[in-house]
């Protein structure tokens, strides 16, 4: 694994996504073309913990998948060496979709994607979010880098 790291400067200089959208707070290993690890650092004062759920705060799961997709966006750019500023990442599918654990504030949400295919465009990923070493979910990605204004 590459010593390859960014910090949330250098994300947002890649994802178009700002707070509170952005869910990818370092990236810690990156091998372009194979692999990268990152990290989310989960809050209580997370705005979407204000709704889910009051009492018993449980990150939504669909973020914990947001967030692995934009990890997966970070991977193609950084190994594609796109301009961030000409083109942009579509999701296309998610599939296979577990949650094994739920992640709660004070969690440090270790994102882990493995490119499984990249043909011309189009990335498929597998993402694991794991805590403290336990599998919290799980998930397949399609995606594709296209130019801005052009899907």
């Amino acid at each position: 694994m590459s010593e390859t790291t960014l910090n949330v400067q250098d994300i947002q200089a890649l994802l178009p996504h700002r707070y509170p959208f952005l869910l990818v707070d370092r990236v810690t290993a990156l091998v372009p073309q194979e692999r990268l690890v990152a990290r989310k650092m989960v809050t209580a004062n997370e705005p979407f913990f204000q709704g889910h759920f009051p009492g018993h705060m449980v990150m939504p799961g669909v973020l914990i998948l947001e967030a692995m997709a934009q990890a997966s966006a970070v991977l193609a750019y950084k190994s594609e060496g796109k301009d961030p500023k000409s083109f942009v990442t579509y999701l296309m599918s998610i599939d296979g979709a577990k949650f094994r654990r739920p992640v709660v504030p004070g969690d440090c949400l270790e994102l882990t994607i493995e490119v499984l295919r990249h043909k011309t465009s189009v990335w498929k990923t597998r993402g694991t979010a794991t805590v403290d070493g336990q599998l919290a979910a799980e998930a397949e990605f399609l995606a594709t880098v296209a130019p801005v204004g052009k899907v």
